[in-house]
C-alpha cells in the first residue's frame, strides 16, 4: 500500500509538471506565431501586389530548364533592371509611348525572378507539400549600380530562417547560389512542418505532448502505450534536412500499480534479472530510430506503432534467456 501511495504522489507530481509545461510551450507558440505574423503581413501583402503588378503587364514568361537558370542570365536580369532605373531619371522620354525594354519574368524550378522598380531583382519562391501549394515567399535584392554588390533590402522569409547569416556567406560571392539555397531552406522548412501537422492530424489522439522549435529542426513527442511510454527526439543538424539526422527512441516501462490493473500475463510482471523490478530502465527502440531517419515522419509512426508489440516482446525473451 506505501509503495501505491508513493507511486500515485509521484504521477500526481509529473502530470502537473507536464500540464504547466504545456502550458508554457502553447503560449510561446501562439506568441511566435502572432509576432511572426503580424511582423511579415504588412510586407507581404505590398510585395505580393509589387509581383502581381509585374507578372500583369510582363511581355513574357520565360520557363527555364536545368543550366539556362545561370549566372550569366542573372546578370542580364541586373542589367536590364539598371537600364531601366537610368531610363526612368534621363531627362525627356525616350520610349514613344512603349516601355523601353520589355517586361520579362522567368521561371526556374519553385522560383519567379522579375524586375522591379528601382534597380531591385524580385525573387517570387513557391513552396509545396506532397504536392499541394504551400505558401510564397519574396525575397528583394538591390544594388546601387550594375558593379556594386547586391544587398537584400527585404523579405518574407520567416524570422527563424538564416537569411542574413546566407546574404552575408553568399550572396556577393554568388548571387545565384544564394537565391537557390533560400528557396531550399524555405521548402525544407515547409516539409518538416507540414510532417508534424500531419501527424497531429492522424495520430493526435495517440500523442500525449509534442515540442517542435520554431524551424522544427528539433522535434519531441511522447506516445503513450498500453504497456509504456515511448519518447521519441529527432533532430536535424542542417536546416536543408527533411528528414532527421539524429533520431532516439526510447521505451519506458511503466510500473503495473501506476495503472492500478495488474495482469499476470503482463510483460511487467516478469520476474527473472530485473529487467522491470521497481527501478525500470528504458528501452532503446533501434527499429525505430532508423525508421524515422529513413522515411517521412507519418510513415515512421505507423512502423513505430505496428511493430512496437512484437519488438518489445524480442527484447523482453533475450533479456529474460
Amino acid at each position: 500500500m506505501a509503495e501505491l501511495n508513493f507511486y500515485q504522489e509521484d504521477d500526481i507530481r509529473l502530470e502537473t509538471t507536464r500540464a504547466r509545461f504545456s502550458d508554457v510551450l502553447k503560449r510561446h507558440a501562439e506568441l511566435s506565431e502572432r509576432l511572426s505574423r503580424d511582423s511579415d503581413k504588412m510586407v507581404f501583402e505590398h510585395l505580393q501586389k509589387e509581383f502581381d503588378a509585374v507578372r500583369t503587364s510582363q511581355s513574357q514568361e520565360i520557363f527555364l530548364d536545368g543550366e539556362q537558370w545561370n549566372d550569366g542570365l542573372l546578370a542580364t536580369i541586373r542589367e536590364r533592371v539598371h537600364m531601366e532605373a537610368d531610363r526612368k531619371v534621363m531627362p525627356g522620354d525616350f520610349s514613344s509611348g512603349a516601355d523601353f525594354l520589355e517586361k520579362i519574368t522567368y521561371k526556374a524550378g519553385n522560383k519567379v525572378i522579375c524586375g522591379l522598380e528601382g534597380a531591385r531583382i524580385g525573387i517570387q519562391y513557391e513552396t509545396f507539400f506532397a504536392g499541394e501549394p504551400c505558401e510564397i515567399y519574396h525575397v528583394v535584392l538591390e544594388s546601387k549600380s550594375f558593379l556594386e554588390k547586391m544587398t537584400v533590402q527585404e523579405h518574407t522569409v520567416p524570422f527563424f530562417l538564416p537569411i542574413r547569416e546566407v546574404e552575408n556567406d553568399l550572396l556577393s560571392s554568388n548571387a545565384m547560389k544564394f537565391i537557390d539555397h533560400v528557396g531550399e531552406l524555405l521548402q525544407a522548412y515547409v516539409d518538416r512542418r507540414e510532417q508534424v501537422r500531419l501527424i497531429k492530424e492522424l495520430y493526435g489522439n495517440q500523442i500525449l505532448d509534442l515540442y517542435n522549435s520554431l524551424p522544427f529542426h528539433m522535434i519531441e513527442f511522447v506516445l503513450d502505450d498500453s504497456d509504456c511510454k515511448i519518447t521519441v527526439t529527432l533532430r536535424y543538424t542542417d536546416l536543408l534536412c527533411v528528414l532527421p539526422t539524429r533520431a532516439r527512441v526510447l521505451a519506458w516501462p511503466v510500473h503495473h500499480s501506476r495503472r492500478n490493473c495488474p495482469s499476470p500475463g503482463s510483460i511487467y510482471n516478469r520476474k527473472g534479472n530485473g529487467v522491470f523490478g521497481s527501478q525500470p530502465s528504458p528501452i532503446r527502440l533501434s527499429y525505430a530510430e532508423e525508421a524515422f531517419r529513413m522515411m517521412s515522419l507519418p510513415e515512421a509512426y505507423a512502423e513505430l506503432v505496428l511493430n512496437l508489440p512484437q519488438v518489445l516482446e524480442q527484447i523482453l525473451q533475450q533479456k529474460g534467456a
